[in-house]
């Protein structure tokens, strides 16, 4: 693995994330789903942050609340004492990010500010945890990446948007400067059909002393073939097949 400052990415092997928790036949980024990856013995898991009406730092991916919680609305329309009452089908109830750093003290999480309204009541809710070190923040936004960093004091592991990739895969062909200001990327293994995670783009990340981490990565032969590239991580809906994939090279860096 390649060198870094940064805690979050200090691991041994590729790290494993669990995305929006192991909710395979279940329900994505619950208390349960949480719980679930954290037994299975995953120490770092992908979750989604938006904001209340009220302004609480909410974890959900969706900007609206019917796919999840068979709801109307959208998120941010509604204040927490009143999205607190709301169950899924299942009976899971939404969280606040204060909550999930408390409830899992020991677990790394990558965090995606979904809308400019998350932003604060993100950074404020790390703040308050004390958990600068065990997060790593991203968006397709790379303003409301630059606003999360800048009010965490410039400390926390980031990733970037599209420009950043784009720099770093433009630096494996020879072109522009090889030295970037982020640690890791995370990318797809195809955008827009191009495809991003190639030998000469891992080459070219770790020249930099860059993580790359892929998403969303379901398929076993894609999950072999991404780690004889040598990527640094893989996010995935199937966690348990990842953890036997990880454990069959001896790669399984978990709890």
């Amino acid at each position: 693995m390649t060198a870094t400052a940064h805690a979050f990415l200090n691991a041994s092997h590729p790290i494993a994330f669990a995305h929006r928790g192991a909710h395979e036949g279940g329900e994505e980024n619950t208390p349960a789903a949480f719980a679930r990856a954290v037994e299975l013995g995953y120490r770092y898991i992908e979750t989604d942050v938006q904001a209340s009406r009220d302004g609480v730092a909410v974890v959900f991916h969706d900007d609206t609340l019917e796919r999840v919680m068979g709801a109307e609305g959208r998120i941010g329309d509604h204040g927490w004492d009143e999205l607190s009452r709301l169950t899924t089908p299942g009976g899971e109830r939404l969280m606040r990010l204060d909550d999930l750093l408390a409830a899992f003290p020991d677990t790394f999480f990558n965090l995606d500010a979904k809308v400019e309204a998350s932003v604060e009541p993100m950074a404020e809710a790390i703040r308050r945890c004390g958990a600068v070190e065990r997060v790593c923040i991203g968006s397709f936004d790379v303003r409301r990446t630059r606003r999360v960093l800048g009010l965490l004091g410039g400390r926390a592991c980031w990733s970037p948007s599209h420009g950043g990739v784009a720099r770093l895969w433009l630096a494996g062909f020879g072109v522009g400067s090889p030295t970037l200001p982020f640690p890791v990327v995370q990318v797809p293994t195809h955008f827009r059909g191009i495809p991003v995670v190639t030998r000469r783009f891992v080459e070219a990340a770790h020249a930099s002393g860059i993580h790359v981490h892929v998403w969303t990565v379901d398929r076993e032969e894609e999950m072999r073939r991404l780690l004889d590239l040598g990527v640094d991580g893989l996010m995935t809906d199937r966690p348990s097949l990842l953890r036997q994939v990880l454990e069959s090279r001896g790669q399984w860096d978990g709890r």
